[in-house]
């Protein structure tokens, strides 16, 4: 039993909780490579992902695994991407570590479920029963050759679609702010 579900039910929620995670993630880096923030899907994204990692974590392992440390890190890159996308709200450069540090952790999510793919689908367990033929290396080098191309088009956006998305994700308080000082020069008379 884990957190009171039998080991089966466990791992179907972890499953639910990483395809959540990686839809998600799908949905929201694209858009975001084009312009566009999407602040609800964004934060779906990150926090599916991380709880993806924080219950493989309660799976119960005898030492340290391949698994374990692909959690770790997928953790410690999160904690970047929340700090960049909730703490500095993407202004600046946390723009640019928000992009690097949420594509690392879609890669890894992606990376998992082609690892697990490979070894619960009969017909990709037959292509490489062990992980180390050539169709699992080629769908793991595709994959990564696709993410990098999706972190560099998230980077390479123009400035104005940067300001404008820091803006929809500063979210309420930077607009509030604005129409504050708005108001308070039009109340006081003062144009500064």
């Amino acid at each position: 039993m884990i957190l009171g579900l039998s080991i089966p039910a466990f791992i179907a929620l972890h499953v639910a909780i990483s395809l959540i995670g990686i839809v998600s993630g799908l949905v929201a880096l694209p858009a975001m490579a084009k312009g566009h923030v999407l602040p609800k899907m964004q934060g779906l994204f990150l926090v599916t992902t991380l709880l993806t990692s924080l219950t493989g974590f309660l799976f119960p392992f005898r030492g340290f695994t391949p698994a374990i440390g692909v959690g770790i890190i997928s953790t410690l890159v999160l904690i970047i991407a929340f700090a960049a996308f909730y703490g500095l709200g993407l202004r600046g450069r946390a723009r640019g570590v928000y992009a690097v540090t949420a594509t690392i952790a879609l890669w890894l999510n992606l990376f998992v479920a082609v690892v697990q793919s490979f070894l619960k689908v009969p017909a990709l367990n037959r292509l490489a029963p062990t992980g180390t033929e050539p169709p699992f290396l080629a769908a793991q080098a595709l994959l990564l050759i696709l993410m990098l191309i999706l972190g560099a088009a998230i980077l390479r956006q123009p400035r104005l679609a940067r300001k404008a998305a820091s803006r929809s994700i500063a979210g309420s308080s930077v607009a509030s702010d604005l129409e504050k000082q708005r108001r308070t020069r039009w109340v006081t008379g003062s144009s500064g």
